[in-house]
Formats: structure tokens, sequence, C-alpha cells
């Protein structure tokens, strides 16, 4: 069977969706441009795909392509499925709000508080700050979004806003070769 044939990949892929118990949960290689998914409904008060669990993993609807069709019971029909997106669970603490909070009265513990760390909060009260070297260490931690809510969520932040995004590679990613360097 030809490999660019279009008939020919799309029946491997239908195969391939036959023999799972359920349509694709993650996105596969196998699978790539063989399904279009809705984009995320963001929720405005929490900047953040609705539905969001502390898991940090939002539903989202995907359709797949017209020849292709899902196990019958696997999906939400046969030509619609939901995966499963990451997403940033948030409890309702504003970014913003801690910065400067952190900025403005960090010297008397309130960022702290407002974070859910009473202890350090009135560590730093006691102190004033730690003598405003703490208040200027929590200004920096805030900001590059190091130091979070204690309730392990993430803060409220536009979802096109200043978010610290950590990069990583894992089996997906593409790595451009290098040329060699020339010798002097």
């Amino acid at each position: 069977m030809n490999e660019t044939s279009s008939t020919g990949s799309n029946y491997q892929v239908f195969l391939y969706l036959m023999q799972q118990e359920k349509c694709p949960t993650a996105p596969s290689i196998q699978l790539k441009k063989r399904y279009s998914c809705a984009s995320p409904d963001i929720d405005p008060e929490t900047q953040q795909p609705r539905g969001c669990s502390k898991e940090n993993k939002a539903l989202v609807n995907c359709t797949t392509s017209e020849n292709i069709k899902c196990k019958p019971g696997t999906g939400l029909d046969n030509r619609n499925f939901t995966i499963e997106i990451p997403c940033e669970y948030t409890n309702g603490y504003s970014f913003e709000t801690a910065l400067l909070l952190s900025i403005f009265l960090g010297m008397f513990g309130v960022d702290r508080f407002y974070l859910g760390y009473p202890a350090i909060g009135l560590l730093k009260l006691c102190t004033l700050g730690f003598m405003f070297l703490g208040q200027l260490v929590d200004i920096i931690l805030i900001a590059l979004q190091v130091v979070r809510p204690a309730d392990g969520s993430y803060y409220v932040i536009n979802y096109f806003g200043p978010r610290l995004t950590f990069l990583q590679m894992n089996n997906d990613t593409y790595v451009v070769p290098q040329e060699p360097e020339a010798e002097l």
C-alpha cells in the first residue's frame, strides 16, 4: 500500500482508531492532522479554560476528519471525542494584587498573609520585613512567580498576560541540528 496515498493513510488511521479502546485522549504522531479541536472556552474570572481541574487538565472537544470514525461507544459519537489539554488551576489569587501588596506592604508581611503563608507573614511583620531584605526578596520571587499561593494553585493572570512558562524537552521536541563551527 502506498503511504502517500490519501485513502491508504486514512485507512491506516481508521484501523488504528478501531483497534483503540476509545478515541485518542492525547495527540499522537499517527493522528496528526487527522482531527481538529475547538479552541478552549476561556473563563473570564480565572483566565483559564473552563473546567480546569486541580490536576491542571481541561477537556476540549475534537472532531476527526471525514473518513475517520471512532469505534462505537468510545467517543461522544462516531466522529467527536474529547482530549485533555494542560491548564493552570487557580483559586482566585491575583498576580497583580500579590505583586502590589509585596511592593507597598511587603515590609509588614501582608503579601504573605494574602498568599496563605501566615507564619512567614507574622515573622515579616515582627522584623519589619527582615529589615527590608525579605521584602526585596519577596518582590523578586513573586514577580518571577516562584512563590505561588499556599494551596498550590496558580495566580489569576490574563490568558495572554505576563505568564511565566518553563520550557522543557520531551520526545516530541524537535532539536535543530547545529552546523559544526569552522576552526580558526
